[in-house]
């Protein structure tokens, strides 16, 4: 394969959210006590999970990329074919069946449901007003599976803040593509509730996250509660007051503060 195809297919992977996933998972094992080999078998588990998940998403989207334009998408292209894409992620979802096996029980199946919430997503409730429970079952099953790797039980307030994250996650996600997804009858909750209140709920949605991880982590420095409270007030003020593209900049801000604290309250 040249090294323009290799680029146009790890592109076709969503490389953004499954680095940021990959890499949360690698820090929550810190936390969770995790022996190296341990620790490389959940990370490599979680990166071919969220690869089969990007390649999906982009397979079942392709004729819906062709019909809006989306040039940032090699499926949509032509640049790469989908019989070459379907075989890397068949691939790869055999390595996550197997990697995530090997990590051990309970915690295995805990991660596979991890992928099938992204597949579930794909495949159908990305159109629906429960778009959003894919999101919030995979990102409260991340952090119980890294726990259960090891030898300490999963913090319930870890995975309930893990939840939300995937829920906000989710809001902010979907409002750059609104025009697109309209233009091709896909109505998740984001579309219903629009471009003047998905900011707002998607700040709430990350604010509460922030708020379970405080009130809930007992190792949580005061220093660390101190800046990101000022930090997540001062982003959801923004996100209040200058609507559009700031807010969703601000979403995004709250979010990456909550994966900060919720890797420290670890």
């Amino acid at each position: 394969m040249t090294w323009r195809g290799t680029r146009a297919l790890v592109g076709a992977t969503h490389p953004g959210p499954a680095l940021a996933v990959t890499v949360l998972a690698a820090l929550l094992a810190l936390p969770a006590g995790l022996g190296p080999g341990t620790a490389a078998l959940v990370v490599a588990a979680v990166l071919t999970g969220q690869l089969t998940i990007g390649w999906s998403n982009d397979l079942v989207d392709a004729g819906r990329d062709r019909a809006v334009g989306r040039t940032d998408k090699p499926l949509a292209t032509g640049e790469l074919s989908e019989r070459l894409v379907r075989g890397w992620c068949a691939a790869a979802l055999v390595a996550t069946l197997v990697l995530s096996l090997a990590v051990g029980l309970p915690a295995g199946p805990v991660h596979l449901l991890v992928v099938a919430g992204g597949w579930a997503y794909n495949l159908g409730l990305k159109a629906t007003w429960l778009s959003w429970l894919p999101y919030a079952v995979a990102f409260g099953a991340l952090p119980a599976f890294v726990w259960l790797a090891g030898p300490l039980d999963p913090p319930l307030w870890g995975v309930a803040a893990g939840a939300l994250l995937g829920v906000g996650a989710h809001l902010v996600n979907v409002l750059p593509d609104l025009a697109d997804d309209a233009a091709t009858g896909v109505r998740g909750l984001p579309h219903r509730l629009g471009p003047r209140w998905l900011p707002v709920a998607a700040v709430v949605v990350l604010v509460a996250a922030s708020l379970v991880i405080a009130l809930g982590a007992p190792g949580l420095p005061g220093w660390a509660l101190g800046v990101g409270a000022a930090l997540v007030a001062g982003l959801a003020l923004v996100a209040v007051v200058r609507p559009g593209r700031d807010a969703f900049r601000a979403a995004v801000g709250i979010a990456l503060v909550d994966v900060l604290l919720l890797v420290v309250a670890g």
